[in-house]
C-alpha cells in the first residue's frame, strides 16, 4: 500500500512538473507573440521585402527544373554525358569556327569598327592558343577560361536586349528564345549570327538624354576588366572586346553543334520552355510581389531590367508603390538595384536626394572593388511620421567580394556625408558563402563580423546562421560558366546553397520582429528545394522581415 502511494506521488509530481513547464512554455510564446503583435501593429514598423529577381533570366536550359517531361529529362541527360565524355566526338575549335567563318568574322569587327591593333592582337590570340584546343575538354571545360567570363560577358550584353522602342532581340543562341527556327545548320546559325552581331540595329536607349539611337549588337559589347575578374590577364583585358567576340562565336557554334547532333527537335522544345518559364517571368514576378508582397512598405530589389521597371510602373503595383531607379541606370549590362516605397508610408518622392554617387566615391581608397553601375541605388527620403531614412539596394558580385566594400562605403555615407541624421535600412544580395575561401569568396560570418563592428546588424541578428541558406540552385551544362555546371546527381552538393541575402540596420535604431524567407513566392520556404520553379522564377529566395524603431518597441511594449 506503501508503494503505491509513492508511485502515485511520483506520478502526480511528474504531472505537476509538465504542467508548470508547460505553462513557462506557453507564458513565453505568448509573451513572444504578444510583443510580435504589438510590433506588427506599430505603425512605425517597417514591413521590408528584398528580393534578387535575376533569374530565370533568357536561358530555359541555365538552371536544373522539376518538370514533368522525358523530352527534357532525355536530352539534358544527353548534353551531361556528351561534355562529360565526348570521346572522339571532341572536334577542334577550327571545326566549328572555320578559317572562312573566322575571317569573316575578323572583317566584320574591324567594319564595325573595332582598334586594328586590338583584333590583330585577339587574332593571334586565336590562331596560337584556341583554334587547335578541343572544344569540350580544352574550351567548354576550361575553369580558367570561366572565370575570365570571355564566353560568358558577351552572353550577359547580347543573349536577350530590350530595345529602346519596347521590343526584344535575341541572339541567335541555343540558350535563349530565339524564335526562329534557323539554327539546324551551321551555316544557317552562322548566317543569323553575324547578321544580329553586325548588320541588323537596334533601337538603343542612349544613358545621357535618354534618346535611341540605332545601335549594332556588337557595339554593346563592354571591355572585362581585371579589377572585377582578376582571372583575365593585362594583356586580355586590354583586347577583350574582339576577343570575347571570337570566343562567343565560338561557344553559340559548338552548342548549335551539339543539339543538332543529340536531338533534331531541341528547337521546339525549346520554345515551349520559353513560353512556361521565360516569356512570362516579369508577369509571375509582379503577381508575386502584388499578391504576397503588395502591402510592404519598402521594397529592395537586385538585378532588376530596365524592361521590368517599366512594366512594374504600368502594373497595379505602379498605383501603391513609386518604383525608383538609380539615375546612372545600367541598360547595357542591365542588372540595376532597384527600391520600390509604399505610397501609403511614402506619399510623395519630390524630398527623395540621391546619393549613389557619394558611396561610390568612397571606392576610391578601397583599391579595386568589383562594382558597375546599376549595382548599388543609395537616397535620401522622409516617410510620412517624419522619420528621415538612408535607403540601399545592392547587389553584389558573383564571389561576394565587393560586399564589404560596398556597406563600408554606404556606412562612411551615413556617419560621415550625412551626419548620422538618416536611419539607414539596406536590403542586398551580398553574395556570401557558407564557407569562404580568403580572397576569393566572402565567408558569411566574417561579413558579419564587418556589419557588426559597424553598429549595424541584420534581420538576421549579429550572428547569422550558415546553414540559413536563401539560394539553392544548380547550373545545367547548357550555359557559358561550365565550371559552374553541376551533374544532375550533384545538384545539391555542387549547386549555389548558400546564406546571401541581407536586410541591414544600425543596431540602435531598429530591432527585428520577425524574419522569414521564400521560394514559393506564397509566404513559404521549402529547404532542400532545387530553385528556380516553374512558379518561382528567381535563384535567390526572398526576404521579407519587420523591423521597429528601438524607441518605439521599448515604449510600446511597456
Amino acid at each position: 500500500m506503501a508503494s503505491l502511494v509513492v508511485v502515485a506521488g511520483g506520478v502526480f509530481f511528474l504531472f505537476f512538473l509538465v504542467q508548470v513547464r508547460s505553462f513557462f512554455y506557453i507564458e513565453s510564446v505568448g509573451s513572444a507573440s504578444l510583443a510580435n503583435s504589438v510590433a506588427h501593429n506599430n505603425p512605425h514598423r517597417f514591413d521590408l521585402v528584398s528580393w534578387n529577381v535575376a533569374a530565370i533570366n533568357n536561358n530555359p536550359f541555365e538552371y536544373w527544373i522539376s518538370i514533368d517531361n522525358p523530352e527534357y529529362t532525355k536530352l539534358m541527360d544527353d548534353v551531361q554525358n556528351f561534355i562529360e565524355n565526348p570521346k572522339d566526338k571532341d572536334l577542334p575549335l577550327s571545326a566549328i569556327l572555320d578559317d572562312a567563318k573566322f575571317n569573316e568574322l575578323v572583317q566584320l569587327m574591324l567594319d564595325e569598327g573595332f582598334p586594328k591593333d586590338h583584333v590583330d592582337v585577339a587574332a593571334t590570340m586565336w590562331k596560337n592558343d584556341y583554334k587547335d584546343r578541343k572544344m569540350i575538354a580544352n574550351f567548354m571545360k576550361d575553369k580558367e577560361l570561366g572565370l575570365k567570363r570571355l564566353a560568358s560577358m558577351p552572353d550577359r550584353i547580347t543573349n536577350t536586349i530590350n530595345t529602346g522602342d519596347g521590343k526584344v532581340a535575341y541572339r541567335p543562341t541555343v540558350i535563349n528564345c530565339y524564335q526562329r527556327q534557323d539554327l539546324d545548320t551551321q551555316d544557317g546559325f552562322w548566317k543569323a549570327w553575324t547578321n544580329f552581331m553586325f548588320k541588323e540595329t537596334i533601337k538603343f536607349k542612349e544613358r545621357s538624354g535618354g534618346g535611341l539611337s540605332d545601335r549594332t549588337v556588337a557595339s554593346l559589347l563592354a571591355p572585362i576588366k581585371k579589377s572585377k575578374y582578376p582571372a583575365i590577364t593585362s594583356e586580355e583585358e586590354a583586347v577583350s572586346i574582339p576577343l570575347q567576340t571570337i570566343l562567343a562565336a565560338a561557344f553559340d557554334g559548338i552548342l548549335v553543334h551539339i543539339m543538332n547532333q543529340l536531338s533534331p527537335s531541341w528547337q521546339p522544345l525549346r520554345e515551349t520552355m520559353c513560353e512556361n518559364l521565360n516569356l512570362k517571368k516579369n508577369d509571375k514576378t509582379l503577381e508575386i510581389l502584388q499578391n504576397s508582397y503588395g502591402t510592404a512598405d519598402v521594397i529592395f530589389m537586385q538585378e532588376v531590367a530596365s524592361s521590368f521597371i517599366q512594366k512594374a510602373k504600368d502594373s497595379p503595383l505602379g498605383n501603391t508603390f513609386h518604383i525608383l531607379s538609380s539615375s546612372t541606370l545600367d541598360t547595357k549590362r542591365d542588372q540595376n538595384s532597384v527600391v520600390m516605397l509604399s505610397r501609403g508610408r511614402f506619399p510623395s518622392t519630390t524630398g527623395m536626394t540621391e546619393v549613389t554617387s557619394q558611396v561610390y566615391a568612397k571606392f576610391d581608397g578601397m583599391g579595386d572593388v568589383p562594382v558597375a553601375n546599376g549595382d548599388v541605388f543609395a537616397f535620401t527620403i522622409q516617410d510620412k511620421y517624419g522619420d528621415d531614412l538612408l535607403l540601399a539596394s545592392f547587389h553584389g558580385d558573383t564571389n561576394g567580394l565587393a560586399t564589404i566594400p560596398v556597406t563600408t562605403a554606404v556606412h562612411q555615407v551615413a556617419q560621415g556625408d550625412l551626419n548620422g541624421k538618416y536611419k539607414l535600412i539596406f536590403g542586398m544580395d551580398a553574395n556570401t558563402y557558407s564557407h569562404g575561401t580568403p580572397g576569393k569568396t566572402q565567408d558569411v560570418m566574417e561579413f558579419a563580423d564587418d556589419y557588426v563592428k559597424k553598429g549595424l546588424t541584420s534581420c538576421w541578428g549579429n550572428t547569422p546562421d550558415r546553414e540559413n541558406y536563401t539560394t539553392f540552385n544548380a547550373r545545367t551544362y547548357l550555359q557559358p560558366q561550365l565550371n559552374k555546371a553541376a551533374k544532375r546527381e550533384e545538384r545539391a552538393t555542387k549547386g549555389d546553397v548558400n546564406p546571401k541575402d541581407f536586410i541591414l540596420f544600425y543596431s540602435e535604431d531598429f530591432r527585428t520582429t520577425s524574419v522569414e524567407k521564400d521560394n514559393t513566392g506564397k509566404h513559404n520556404y521549402v529547404e532542400g528545394m532545387v530553385f528556380p520553379t516553374l512558379d518561382f522564377p528567381s535563384d535567390h529566395g526572398i526576404l521579407h522581415s519587420l523591423i521597429v524603431p528601438k524607441s518605439q518597441s521599448n515604449r510600446d511594449l511597456k
